[in-house]
């Protein structure tokens, strides 16, 4: 009775599956990790060191949108721009920042009437970010990474 019980026993064990480990690489577990990433967001937007880093996600964000904006719209004022006609257009840049802080104008949307106006505009935008403070790129989970953004910028020329 002993030895049938042990036998039991043993097939009981064997049969389970408890016992069969899964191997899983590291490739598998690396590509359901990034399946589970929301690529269209960032832990941290980026920043000058103007903006404090204690601010929540959205005050830094905006912080950073408002140094932007403030230092482009600083550059333009010290140039002589010279129209026949009022010019109130609200112009759309978009950017991109490298992983490294480095930002680059890839379109500029801005109306007919003021290219008309000021042939140079897109020149003289170019022109205001070489003088732009140490930015701090964007990061997801640690690492920095690549960002695209729309900023609107409001040129009223009279």
């Amino acid at each position: 009775m002993k030895k049938i019980s042990v036998l039991l026993c043993v097939l009981i064990l064997s049969s389970c599956e408890y016992f069969n480990v899964k191997k899983t690489s590291s490739e598998a577990i690396l590509k359901e990790e990034l399946q589970t990433f929301n690529w269209n967001e960032v832990d941290a937007y980026p920043s000058f060191s103007d903006c404090d880093s204690s601010l929540t996600k959205l005050a830094g964000k905006l912080c950073f949108e408002r140094v932007l904006r403030r230092h482009i719209m600083t550059s333009l004022q010290q140039e002589i721009i010279i129209v026949t006609q009022d010019i109130r257009d609200t112009i759309y840049l978009e950017f991109l920042l490298s992983e490294k802080g480095d930002l680059t104008l890839q379109k500029v949307e801005v109306d007919s009437l003021t290219v008309a106006e000021i042939p140079s505009i897109k020149e003289l935008l170019n022109n205001s970010l070489d003088s732009l403070p140490k930015i701090f790129p964007a990061t997801k989970r640690g690492q920095q990474v690549k960002t695209e953004f729309k900023l609107p910028i409001i040129i009223n020329v009279k």
